[in-house]
């Protein structure tokens, strides 16, 4: 343990601490999230995280200089990846903050797992975006493998947008308060065979539709007759915005079930929303995507005028 530092969990009321470190942290990175005190308040009251449990501050006097926060997944399919986000302030760096705090994480996970998916086997992972050369570095002296990429995408909405063809037979509409049960059972259905992906709950997807950031005027479903088949969800972050100078609709999820495949109703569903946004005032928008993807997103994306902005490496250890 670094000596001169002290340390607890996060905690309500920490919310301006914490955005003024995430955002020295992105500043110094060069990422592309910034959140807001709203977006961190949110974040006590997700149910896959245990914030009392699953959370470290380090602060130097009043000043937060480094944090780290864990999140279970809803199943251990063969394996419980939890997941661990964290990071150091740019000015300290070098002093061995950023090792300790993964060394909490991997103590950390082990009740938090137990509490979930006692007897499976448990592995942590973690991120950096990829031009990060000294987060990379530090993932693998801890014994961090790289196992995945994925870009962050974007796409000027002052450039013309097509026209959304919408397949024979499908409707798509608006989303509504109603179908929220439809939006989830398409997100896990969609997201079944993507890479890392477990069910979300419908506990957590009340949380995330309860957001500030969601959008619902710029989210659609795709309908055959009554069967839902496609989602979009969006939500639109304001720090983001005031810090790039952009108003950016932010697509958090586009999924397809297996029916409604190869029959254009992603692309459909993401020219409504960009025309929409457009409509909208927004003159941006954004999202993320797995890079190997077996669905061929990127493609789609770029198929519509995204292109990648940053690329992140997924890294993961198995603990136990």
């Amino acid at each position: 343990m670094v000596m001169g530092f002290s340390r607890r969990p996060l905690a309500p009321g920490d919310e301006r601490d914490w955005v003024a470190l995430l955002t020295a942290i992105q500043d110094a990175d060069g990422s592309d999230e910034f959140p807001s005190e709203q977006d961190l308040r949110e974040a006590f009251g997700r149910p896959d995280e245990d914030v009392p449990r699953g959370s470290m501050a380090i602060y130097d006097g009043r000043t937060m200089v480094g944090c780290g926060v864990l999140t279970s997944r809803s199943a251990a399919e063969p394996v419980h990846d939890m997941r661990y986000e964290g990071g150091v302030h740019p000015s300290y760096r070098g002093r061995g903050l950023g090792g300790e705090l993964l060394d909490w994480a991997e103590k950390a996970a082990v009740p938090l797992h137990d509490d979930r998916h006692p007897g499976r086997p448990l592995s942590l992972s973690s991120g950096c975006l990829s031009s990060n050369a000294g987060a990379v570095a530090l993932h693998e002296q801890r014994g961090y493998q790289p196992v995945r990429w994925f870009h962050s995408m974007v796409r000027d909405l002052t450039v013309a947008i097509p026209e959304p063809v919408v397949p024979a037979g499908v409707r798509i509409v608006g989303y509504q308060p109603d179908m929220a049960e439809h939006a989830r059972l398409v997100r896990n259905e969609s997201f079944r065979d993507h890479w890392g992906s477990t069910e979300t709950t419908a506990e957590l997807w009340a949380h995330l539709l309860a957001s500030d950031a969601f959008r619902p005027g710029f989210s659609f479903l795709a309908y055959e007759e009554s069967e839902p088949l496609g989602m979009l969800i969006s939500y639109e972050y304001e720090a983001y915005n005031a810090k790039t100078g952009h108003r950016d609709l932010h697509i958090s999820l586009v999924g397809t079930r297996a029916a409604g495949r190869k029959r254009g109703i992603a692309t459909a569903l993401l020219t409504t929303a960009m025309s929409a946004a457009c409509s909208g005032g927004y003159d941006q928008a954004s999202l993320g995507v797995d890079a190997d993807s077996l669905t061929g997103a990127v493609r789609l994306y770029q198929s519509v005028g995204f292109t990648v902005a940053l690329t992140w490496t997924a890294f993961r250890k198995r603990l136990v």
